[in-house]
């Protein structure tokens, strides 16, 4: 029963990452005219269906609630594949995978319009959330979780997304925009290959 769950929470962390990356992917291919941007395009911009306009930036994603989906799901499969691991110490683990799935509930149910409303305020601490709380967990699962055995690349991801995200706000705050999507995804794509590795090595387990 333990290498079961084990496995099973192995596979959903790697889903976790599969699912933000595929979602991803999809809904950037349907946005044609203009072409999407994966360096200067918010990753949030996916989810708007527009057409609308914020922060510079033009936004009309047709399969929106595709990138919404996935935000949700990647939230969901994270936190269920830290509840399957098994018991000790893991409550570290819980507590920032909780963190994640509430910032990926976040940015599902409230997208990134750029309006200056009580959803924009909902979508950005969504996204804070998920960021650091992802990146921090990926951290965790390097140092105390069942994926420590390959514990320093975690480790290195985790920082590396945490600096990102770093370099992503200063972006931000310059108002230059320059590669502003490249800097957020600095942020993000660290946190989603840790979830992705862990959960490979975790399955590995015997």
């Amino acid at each position: 029963m333990t290498d079961i769950r084990t496995r099973a929470a192995g596979t959903a962390l790697v889903a976790a990452g599969a699912i933000f990356f595929g979602a991803e992917f999809i809904a950037a291919a349907a946005w044609t005219d203009p072409p999407y941007s994966y360096t200067h395009h918010f990753i949030s911009n996916l989810g708007v269906r527009g057409p609308a306009e914020a922060f510079g930036q033009f936004m009309y994603s047709p399969l929106a609630w595709v990138m919404n989906a996935g935000f949700f799901l990647f939230g969901i499969a994270a936190l269920a594949g830290v509840t399957l691991l098994p018991a000790r110490r893991r409550w570290p683990l819980i507590l920032m995978a909780a963190v994640l799935a509430a910032g990926g509930v976040l940015l599902a149910f409230f997208p990134g319009s750029g309006e200056e409303t009580a959803a924009g305020d909902y979508h950005g601490l969504g996204a804070f959330a998920a960021i650091v709380g992802g990146n921090v967990l990926v951290i965790l699962l390097g140092r105390i979780g069942p994926a420590r055995e390959g514990g320093r690349p975690l480790v290195v991801l985790g920082v590396l997304g945490l600096v990102g995200l770093g370099v992503f706000f200063a972006v931000l705050m310059s108002g230059a925009g320059i590669l502003i999507g490249l800097a957020e995804r600095a942020a993000v794509y660290p946190l989603l290959l840790g979830l992705i590795r862990a959960g490979l090595v975790i399955m590995k387990r015997r």
